[in-house]
């Protein structure tokens, strides 16, 4: 067949020069261990004329045999290509550093300036890294654009010692007036762990010319993805970013979207079987709903995300005409949850860009016998804390003691009407200097205590609460720094609606707190990115919320008011 003329042919020029500038001895399965084993190779190097690709891989190289073909190397000034992945199977790890030392020198001497440098699938350990550590110091990488190390096993030393290579490499290259411009780093299945990517990011972060990061698999947890988050930042040109196979966590996600909401180049994000669950997805969710205009491909697959926020990724991909593919399978959708995201993704007219759904957890069962335990245990904390309160009216009613005036932290500990009243004509302030809205947590939590007391009947302790939400949520979500999408989801979880990794208590939903969230909604300083996720957990038919139906009815048909119009 013609197709299989092609790959014969293409195999056959694989051995040799397949491209203007390169030599190629790839795939020949062959045992190099001396010099005299490569003497034709090296005969081929000193007469290819304008060399500036060679290509070793998938073959095998001794230290007499690598420092035959370096010394050949040293007059090859012109050279910027190294493909020399899978150059030492069955080699002992000892031979592998000074092999390279030896390659390494070669092009320092030859006055190289590379383009690429490929040791994928060596697996030289931490000492392999030391191998090339004077390579990517030297003038011969300050024109690098390419460095794959995909599977070599650093670890988290060999990651460190990396990190400071590039570093030093970025100065020296910059004090001579042309900086590192790394642009594509490939370093999956490394063991690089928290550490490693944090050393790592650092020198991310100072470079800010990466397009395409893959550190897949490296083992890496919600401290080191914070950090390469806050490196990716500093990386406008970014298009391709796969951290699949580590753990981001809430934490880790909710950074990693706070990062993308400063990246508008990205086209690939591979963060499938990376623990996001339902916060993170949430959070991811706002951030490409908020930029990512041309975003290709979306992996959020096995990351247990529930139905509800798959559904806000699925609304979060509308308009993106670039989109080719949306992978959300082996999560927690349950079968009408994948149902429904297909109808959303169908109703999109995107239903052919979803990826198959064939491995889906199910829908993650409700353990009712927790739920009421967690009730228990919440009247009773409240009854022990109407107690502390009596405790505390009768300490101060006690003829040796003067009455404290009140004041909002005390009010925060043991809400009532009657004490947000008493704060006076300057609550809304005294709740501004209290509550500390950098913390989306505790604007959440506060939030809810104050709205606790709401009375649609009593105008007086209806606008102290009113006046008083205002003003701690229009300083949040003034300032640059405040994570919408965390104060959402912490309000979601502390109401009850949404799981989390934290151990957080619920608190018992009232109509209040779904009264002043309706009235939140419809304020300017709310922003609008936030009403489908809350249109969605409203639309929920939940327990915790069927003592405030008339309230949630009026919440939901506030929130399709104020709905944007797409």
């Amino acid at each position: 067949m013609a197709t299989d003329a092609v790959t014969q042919l293409a195999d056959s020029l694989a051995k040799t020069q397949v491209t203007e500038g390169e030599l190629s001895y790839k795939g020949q399965g062959r045992k190099f261990d001396n010099a005299q084993s490569v003497e034709e190779m090296v005969k081929e190097i000193q007469e290819f004329k304008g060399l500036q690709a060679l290509r070793l891989e998938g073959n095998t190289y001794g230290v007499e045999a690598a420092q035959a073909i370096a010394k050949a190397l040293e007059t090859k000034s012109e050279f910027k290509y190294c493909y020399w992945s899978d150059m030492f199977t069955g080699r002992l790890r000892s031979e592998i550093p000074p092999a390279l030392n030896s390659l390494g020198a070669a092009l320092m001497t030859a006055g190289a300036r590379l383009t690429v440098l490929d040791l994928s699938d060596n697996a030289f350990g931490p000492d392999g890294v030391k191998g090339i550590e004077k390579l990517l110091k030297s003038t011969a990488c300050h024109t690098l654009q390419e460095l794959r190390l995909n599977n070599c096993g650093m670890g988290i030393g060999g990651g460190k010692i990396l990190a400071a290579a590039l570093t030093e490499c970025y100065k020296q290259s910059s004090a001579q007036g042309t900086p590192l411009g790394l642009k594509v780093f490939i370093a999956g299945r490394n063991r690089l762990e928290n550490d490693g990517a944090t050393a790592l990011a650092q020198a991310f972060q100072l470079m800010g010319s990466l397009e395409e990061v893959h550190v897949p698999q490296n083992g890496i947890n919600h401290p080191g993805v914070t950090a390469l988050a806050t490196a990716m930042q500093h990386n406008p040109q970014l298009r391709v970013l796969n951290l699949n196979d580590n753990t981001f966590t809430k934490k880790g996600a909710i950074a990693m979207a706070q990062a993308l909401k400063h990246l508008r180049s990205v086209q690939v994000i591979n963060f499938g079987d990376c623990l996001v669950r339902s916060e993170g997805a949430i959070a991811i969710a706002e951030a490409i709903t908020e930029g990512l205009p041309i975003l290709k491909e979306l992996n959020l697959s096995f990351g247990e995300i529930t139905g509800e926020a798959a559904l806000l990724v699925a609304q979060s991909v509308e308009g993106k005409a670039t989109l080719e593919k949306l992978d959300l399978n082996g999560n927690c959708l349950g079968e009408e949850g994948c149902d429904a995201l297909r109808e959303v993704m169908d109703g999109l007219n995107m239903g052919d860009l979803l990826g198959s759904l064939s491995d889906d957890e199910g829908e993650p069962e409700e353990d009712e016998e927790d739920d009421e335990d967690e009730e228990d245990d919440y009247e009773e904390e409240e009854d022990d804390d109407v107690e502390e309160e009596d405790s505390s009216v009768n300490q101060v009613s006690s003829p040796l003691s003067v009455p404290r005036p009140p004041d909002a932290s005390s009010f925060l500990c043991f809400p009532s009407p009657d004490k947000l009243l008493k704060l006076g004509t300057k609550r809304a302030l005294l709740f501004e200097q209290q509550v500390d809205v950098a913390d989306a947590g505790k604007t959440a939590e506060a939030f809810l205590k104050i709205s606790s007391v709401y009375n649609e009947e009593d105008k007086d302790v209806k606008s102290a609460v009113l006046d008083s939400i205002d003003a701690i949520l229009r300083k949040a979500f003034a300032s640059p720094s405040f994570q919408g999408y965390n104060f959402i989801s912490s309000l979601l979880v502390m109401l009850g609606l949404l799981k989390s990794e934290d151990k957080v208590k619920p608190v018992r939903v009232v109509p209040g707190h779904l009264q002043a969230l309706e009235y939140v909604v419809r304020q300017d300083y709310f922003p609008q990115d936030h009403i489908a996720v809350l249109e969605a957990f409203m639309s929920r038919h939940v327990q915790v919320l069927e003592s405030c139906s008339s309230a949630r009815n009026i919440l939901k048909s506030t929130l399709e008011q104020v709905r944007p119009e797409t």
